[in-house]
């Protein structure tokens, strides 16, 4: 059977690509400056939050944001969701540049919602 879009679902590519654009915009020529890591951080999600809107997409999104300076110190995130694993969805874009590395983790949860079946 092969996938028909139907405009509902969630497109990782999608995603990706505008949340890269987000730290780009944000983040491009910076360099790592914890007073700064709030701003970015708030900018960061601003303007994810306003690309994926702009995607017209059946979802509540939730964007988190981990920007951690490098020093030679590992980073590893994890996740775990209880959902409809159908019609919701999860995209995790790393960034990273001389100084600094950038997690922005995407959930997507679908405003599609079944009408619950009527009992007799």
């Amino acid at each position: 059977m092969d996938f028909v879009e139907t405009g509902e679902e969630f497109l990782l590519e999608d995603v990706d690509t505008t949340i890269k654009s987000a730290i780009g915009s944000v983040l491009n020529d910076a360099v790592f400056n914890a007073s700064k890591v709030n701003d970015w951080s708030n900018n960061i999600i601003s303007s994810g939050l306003k690309g994926l809107q702009s995607l017209n997409r059946p979802f509540k999104y939730v964007l988190t944001v981990i920007i951690m300076q490098k020093n030679g110190a590992g980073l590893t995130t994890a996740v775990s969701t209880f959902w409809d694993a159908t019609k919701d969805g999860l995209c995790k874009v790393t960034w990273e540049n001389a100084s600094m590395h950038c997690i922005v983790t995407v959930y997507g949860v679908s405003l599609n919602l079944d009408s619950p079946s009527e009992t007799d």
